[in-house]
């Protein structure tokens, strides 16, 4: 194999991390063991306890990366701010530190940046997700680009998520054009913000059909993920069932009130 063939030099690697150094080190070394190589890589840590933080620390002088640090825990949109203050080339591949990439993702990947080089207007392409975007028209090559319907009949929820927090290919200029993360805010209501932005500032992006293909999101038992859901939205009784459905029709109504008519 050409050893540059995967080297990406106008894209930057954003990884944000908290407290989880053992899987940051295995997804620096799935890069590594793909020969997946990129222009700069920035880790952004929230504010780790120091012994965690310490081990971030080891880790740098094998894997060449900037470290940017906070004294205290800021929240995600913190985090994600201050990191991609540090980038420098023209495009961010952005990865929360329990992601692994797939053996099949550089040949995806390097369609992707076709697609954002020869079309201006995008503004991010994701790569994984818990579930399908719901309004896709395919352009080729497994991608399909995301329809938002501003349409209350259109009454799938998760068309809102344009933008998600998941592994995704964005420009560099994306705070510029769709405004900071909102700070302070628990990390699912930093995603719901950015995407209400993304909608109402007519942001463009791409989703890949096989989005459980790209990459493996591993959560080990002594580094767990650090979101939680309610029970009631995963239990499957009938009367969660039942109130489910009517939380996702009033979620679906503000949303369109968020989006459409609140700035």
């Amino acid at each position: 194999m050409d050893v540059n063939e995967n080297y990406f030099k106008d894209v930057t690697l954003l990884i944000t991390h908290y407290n989880r150094s053992g899987s940051l080190e295995r997804l620096l070394n799935a890069f590594r063991a793909l020969e997946i190589t990129f222009g700069d890589i920035v880790v952004s840590d929230d504010g780790s306890r120091p012994e965690n933080l310490e081990k971030v620390k080891a880790l740098q002088p094998d894997f060449n990366f900037e470290l940017i640090t906070t004294p205290v825990n800021k929240g995600l949109g913190n985090n994600i701010n201050k990191g991609q203050d540090a980038v420098h080339t023209p495009y961010t591949l952005y990865v929360q530190e329990d992601f692994e990439p797939k053996p099949v993702f550089a040949t995806h990947f390097k369609d992707a940046l076709q697609f954002m080089n020869e079309d201006k207007g995008l503004d991010i392409i994701r790569f994984y997700a818990y579930f399908k975007y719901p309004y896709l028209k395919p352009i080729g090559k497994g991608f399909s680009e995301m329809i938002f319907k501003p349409y209350l009949w259109a009454n799938n929820h998760l068309k809102f998520y344009v933008y998600s927090d998941h592994p995704h290919l964005r420009r560099s200029t994306f705070l510029e054009k769709f405004g900071r993360y909102p700070e302070g805010i628990k990390g699912d209501l930093t995603e719901y913000g950015m995407a209400v932005s993304f909608i109402q500032k007519k942001g463009r992006g791409l989703f890949f059909d096989q989005f459980n293909e790209l990459f493996y999101q591993k959560n080990s038992p002594d580094e767990p993920s650090t979101m939680g859901r309610a029970g009631w939205r995963e239990s499957k009784n009938i009367f969660a069932l039942a109130a489910r459905q009517v939380y996702l029709q009033f979620k679906l109504l503000k949303c369109t009130y968020d989006v459409l008519l609140k700035k």
